[in-house]
């Protein structure tokens, strides 16, 4: 079934560089293992992995009128995402991300072009219409839409990535509003079954969190108190980890507005995850909703399901 889906967030043209191990020696100059470039961003990542799987998606992001942003229109343009929705500005947002042989990654985003930016909300309310679902990431850009989005009625879903402080200022807006929270473990102050409880507890709207626990896989709760583990699954050598949350995110997400179990969803999006680190430039590399399903079928993680408020897995 097709989905209308609004995703709004950066866009930004990546370098990816292999690098030997961290951390990096300095040298005046140094050959890298490899490098590739493409272009990647939270908001373009979960797009591009919604829109692959099948998904109606219009993207709300701005790209500049810089040599960057031809780049990334012509790239948006090829995976079918250009739109009313992308507004210019001056410059294009830009990173870069050193990548170690066993896929560890460090990222340098430089968001500061788009960050200033005021994203019309009367734009943003016309590409909302009709939609089932707003995917808001926790850009700059985006914060001001957040309220507006809210009144809405549809559901937000955010990926706060290295959130470690339930009440920060920053990301409170994002966490009032949505319904669908996901974030890394890396920077928890406690265990995940303690922060949803804390979550659910502190934001009555949010009825599923996620957390993505890396090479140990994902974890995932719901307000009735239902808890999922999904193991980690690897279908190929891991070689990026970048963007693994993002895929882990956009495809539970697919999977649970079409079927509405969160431990299949959960499923899919940990062998979808482990599938696309596979790859050096995971953002370009996504599977249809027809390859996912005989991907999962042949490599299906290990899945347990118990009580997050019974402190059971």
């Amino acid at each position: 079934m097709t989905r209308a889906i609004l995703v709004a967030g950066a866009v930004s043209f990546y370098m990816s560089v292999g690098v030997r191990e961290f951390p990096i020696r300095y040298a005046p100059t140094s050959s890298p293992r490899w490098s590739c470039a493409g272009v990647s961003g939270a908001a373009g990542h979960i797009a591009r992995t919604l829109k692959t799987l099948g998904d109606d998606v219009r993207l709300c992001t701005v790209v500049g009128r810089d040599l960057i942003g031809a780049g990334i229109t012509t790239e948006l343009g090829r995976a079918g995402l250009l739109g009313p929705g992308i507004v210019e500005s001056a410059e294009s947002s830009s990173g870069v991300t050193l990548v170690t042989p066993d896929g560890r990654r460090m990222g340098f985003p430089h968001l500061a072009p788009v960050n200033g930016v005021a994203y019309s909300p009367d734009l943003f309310e016309e590409q909302a219409r009709g939609a089932d679902l707003l995917v808001l990431t926790n850009a700059k850009f985006v914060r001001d839409l957040v309220r507006p989005a809210a009144r809405l009625g549809v559901p937000i879903a955010v990926d706060v990535h290295l959130i470690h402080d339930l009440d920060g200022e920053y990301n409170r807006p994002w966490l009032e509003a949505a319904r669908i929270v996901f974030c890394s473990h890396e920077r928890l102050p406690c265990p995940p079954e303690r922060w949803m409880a804390k979550m659910f507890r502190r934001y009555p709207r949010c009825q599923v969190v996620g957390v993505g626990l890396g090479e140990r896989g994902a974890v995932l709760g719901t307000r009735d108190g239902l808890l999922v583990r999904a193991e980690a699954v690897t279908s190929r050598e891991v070689v990026n980890t970048t963007g693994a949350g993002d895929a882990l995110f956009a495809t539970f997400l697919h999977v649970w507005r079409n079927t509405g179990d969160p431990v299949r969803a959960l499923r899919a999006a940990v062998v979808h995850a482990g599938w696309k680190i596979g790859s050096r430039t995971p953002v370009t590399a996504s599977l249809t909703c027809e390859e996912l399903s005989k991907l999962g079928a042949a490599c299906s993680p290990h899945v347990v399901t118990g009580r997050w408020d019974a402190g059971t897995a």
